[in-house]
């Protein structure tokens, strides 16, 4: 991943964990003028970061913002490829067809696009995602799975576990559970939107384009009133701001752990802790598909992810694909 002049600036005065750091020695170090350094310092403050100036010291750094800049992010990630390679925006249509074109241009696997605001979020069958600037993480990540397009469609599960582990290890005072096929709700809200779509041959998946919308740290008054009754955040439900680029880091860790057991086991290997993080099996559901609307009891999972329903005469169903509400 390529840094830039000034991230690499911050990269060093965060390195400094809150000693001061002489302008005229970063000058030198990095090959340009003084005054460089300084329009670069100018910049980093509109962004939100705070400063002290120390004379004859340099610069001590007072203040971070809630950022999702690849600088942040690499000081909390973990990982050998995901988020490696990060194309940060602070404003974009969608990341998901930002996504589509960079994988399309060869970028390798563990690529994140990521924005402050997305003006175009979609979510399954194309509806619409609220992407407000700085409260949330909206993000795609590509994958390269050696897998067939057949198998790739229990992957939506396997991230829904990546994200539920990566959020129950940073919050462990919240219980997100996963309902089918790629929800997280808290407290039966929902705070997470998974899309997954793919680029494929018939018999092999050039790549995955995984689509992660979280609400982070929208208070009540965020929400649209078509969504207040039935939208959460992490925020609302921790009762404090959420460090987005800690998050960030800690799902990508989590998904490139899972995507490799994955690959190697099949969903199997993940089947049964998605399962445990379930808020579906078990419950009676109304699912609505293109052609029908029908309920019954969620009773499991296939090992390829999907949803088997058993209705009120004993018929068990297996569901592909549908919306479904818990009753």
């Amino acid at each position: 991943m390529s840094i830039s002049m000034k991230d690499e600036i911050l990269k060093r005065i965060l390195a400094a964990d809150g000693e001061a750091v002489s302008g005229q020695e970063l000058a030198d170090s990095l090959g340009v003028s003084r005054t460089a350094i300084w329009k670069h310092m100018q910049t980093l403050q509109e962004e939100g970061y705070t400063f002290e100036t120390i004379k004859k010291k340099g610069y001590v750094l007072t203040g971070v913002p809630n950022s999702l800049s690849p600088t942040q992010i690499e000081l909390f990630l973990n990982t050998k490829q995901f988020g490696r390679e990060i194309h940060y925006f602070d404003v974009v249509d969608s990341t998901q067809t930002i996504a589509h074109k960079l994988a399309q241009e060869g970028a390798p696997q563990g690529t994140v696009i990521i924005g402050e605001e997305q003006t175009a979020g979609r979510g399954r069958m194309a509806r619409m995602w609220e992407s407000a600037n700085g409260t949330g993480i909206w993000m795609t990540i590509i994958v390269r799975p050696d897998v067939t397009p057949q198998q790739a469609s229990s992957y939506t599960l396997v991230v829904a576990v990546a994200v539920t582990m990566a959020i129950k290890t940073l919050y462990k005072q919240i219980e997100p559970a996963i309902k089918w096929p790629n929800d997280l709700l808290i407290n039966g809200k929902k705070c997470t939107g998974i899309l997954t779509e793919m680029q494929a041959e018939a018999d092999m998946v050039q790549a995955l384009l995984v689509g992660i919308g979280i609400n982070a740290n929208q208070v009540a008054s965020d929400f649209s009133p078509d969504i207040a009754n039935i939208a959460t955040s992490l925020r609302l439900e921790v009762g404090e701001e959420i460090n987005r680029a800690a998050l960030v880091a800690t799902i990508l860790q989590y998904l490139e752990q899972f995507t490799e057991l994955y690959v190697k086991e099949g969903f199997i290997s993940i089947k049964a802790l998605w399962e445990q993080m379930s808020c579906t099996i078990g419950q009676r559901i109304e699912v609505t598909t293109i052609r029908e609307r029908f309920e019954g009891i969620a009773s499991g999972i296939t090992e390829d992810g999907v949803l088997q329903l058993t209705q009120d005469d004993g018929t068990i169903r297996t569901i592909y694909a549908g919306d479904i509400k818990i009753i």
